[in-house]
């Protein structure tokens, strides 16, 4: 037959494979069909190798309409065409011929395919060090969204730190070219100015955000790895002030005429009898404080080891608190700021109190309380977290047991055992130590 027609590849399939050919093309192969008995129609190529040898390559799945994965008539003999072509090039044997074209490709696909590896990774260099090039002040930002955020003062201490002490020294410069010495800059301009344990926390700061930066693949090293913590300020020391009964005594004359705001001296008495962190009453609201019942719950939130801790109130902290009351009774904080959108800064208390114990070399400050010596006590310069150390120490003098005063300062149980078998609360005694502390402090003053 010259041609193979649609009438015949769609006759019904016979009992053994039907085989149809067509005329050679240019003497160099031919197309041919075979229908098989399940059905199958297919295309071949069929040419003679120069040994002699017929082969039958295929070709393809014949469809009348050329869908999808198979070829109509006029495409199978478009590609025995094609294949004939290749034979009369020369090329006698098709399949080495396509066996050597596909290895071709596939070291040409992998050759591009290593092309785009190393095009991405120049890519991927490139914005890691443009992300360098990034200012101290960009990381510190970057820092502040990721990882300050989840701090309980949503990063607000560490932020006053750095745009006080790090960022005008630091802040423009690209976080690839910070060196050891421009970290030991900042917390030598700190150990100057006396404020040696600012200094460890500034540096302990910046030290968390260059350890970010590596995390991230900002930088690849730490500028701050080579320095000891140890080495900036010197060796910590434990603060072990403790006010004596005549210090107490004495601040009781001197308070009231120490220029403080009528709150600000309620908190100095508040603190000492219910032996709290200053934060903690600062950040009180009413809500959590019944006069009734004796009772000022400090919330999870607000405490510093994340448990709640309930205080019963002595009569002498109720009566400083009803002080309090009376300046503040409309806002829903005991200690409102000038707007009363939030409680006041915790550090409010501390700096009024250090602002009153200047020594007379030391002069007063501008903008600051003109009575710098007010407060000063023959002990010496004491903090409010001292009256916490104080109110304990009175109560172990009283003789309230030391693991009663412990959870009157709501401190984690170290010993872990402890800490899971032992769930006695505790709450009858540490509400005597209170009521015995608050006596003591009533007959002091």
């Amino acid at each position: 037959m010259a041609k193979i027609t649609d009438r015949q590849m769609t006759a019904k399939p016979g009992i053994s494979d039907k085989w149809l050919s067509e005329v050679a093309i240019w003497g160099h192969g031919s197309l041919v069909a075979r229908i098989t008995p399940s059905g199958e129609r297919l295309f071949y190529f069929r040419y003679s190798k120069s040994s002699g040898e017929r082969v039958t390559y295929p070709i393809g799945t014949y469809s009348r309409d050329g869908h999808e994965g198979t070829m109509t008539l006029a495409e199978a003999g478009q590609r025995a065409k094609e294949l004939a072509g290749l034979h009369k090039t020369g090329i006698k044997d098709l399949r080495e011929h396509f066996e050597d074209e596909e290895t071709a490709r596939i070291a040409a696909r992998n050759a591009e395919l290593a092309r785009l590896i190393n095009e991405k990774a120049a890519i991927d260099a490139e914005q890691a060090r443009q992300a360098a090039r990034k200012t101290v002040a960009d990381l510190f930002e970057h820092w502040a969204k990721v990882d300050l955020i989840n701090r309980k003062d949503k990063g607000a201490e560490a932020r006053r730190m750095f745009e006080k002490d790090v960022l005008p020294f630091l802040g423009d410069l690209a976080v690839a070219d910070v060196k050891k010495g421009h970290i030991t800059e900042v917390t030598d301009t700190l150990l100057a100015r006396g404020v040696n344990r600012m200094a460890k926390m500034v540096f302990s700061l910046m030290r968390q955000m260059f350890r970010f930066a590596v995390d991230r693949d900002l930088i690849e090293h730490d500028p701050s790895a080579s320095i000891r913590k140890a080495k900036i300020g010197g060796k910590d020391t434990e603060r072990d002030r403790v006010l004596s009964d005549d210090e107490i005594k004495l601040l009781a004359k001197k308070a009231p005429d120490a220029g403080l705001l009528v709150t600000t001296e309620a908190a100095i008495w508040i603190a000492l009898s219910t032996c709290c962190r200053i934060g903690e009453l600062l950040s009180a609201r009413w809500e959590h404080v019944d006069l009734e019942q004796n009772t000022w719950l400090i919330p999870a939130e607000n405490s510093k080891n994340g448990k709640p801790h309930s205080i019963i109130l002595s009569d002498f902290a109720i009566s400083h608190f009803k002080r309090v009351k009376q300046s503040n009774s409309l806002s829903p904080w005991c200690y409102p700021n000038t707007y009363i959108t939030d409680h006041v800064c915790p550090k409010t208390v501390t700096k009024q109190l250090g602002d009153r114990q200047r020594l007379p070399e030391q002069g007063s400050m501008s903008r600051r309380s003109a009575k710098a010596q007010a407060l000063l006590l023959p002990g010496g310069k004491w903090t409010p977290h001292d009256l916490r150390r104080t109110g304990a120490t009175i109560m172990t003098a009283l003789g309230v047991l030391p693991e009663v005063a412990e959870r009157c300062l709501n401190h984690t149980e170290e010993n872990k055992v402890k800490r899971i078998y032992q769930r006695h609360s505790y709450a009858k005694e540490m509400a005597e130590a209170w009521e015995v502390l608050g006596k003591h402090l009533s007959n002091l003053i």
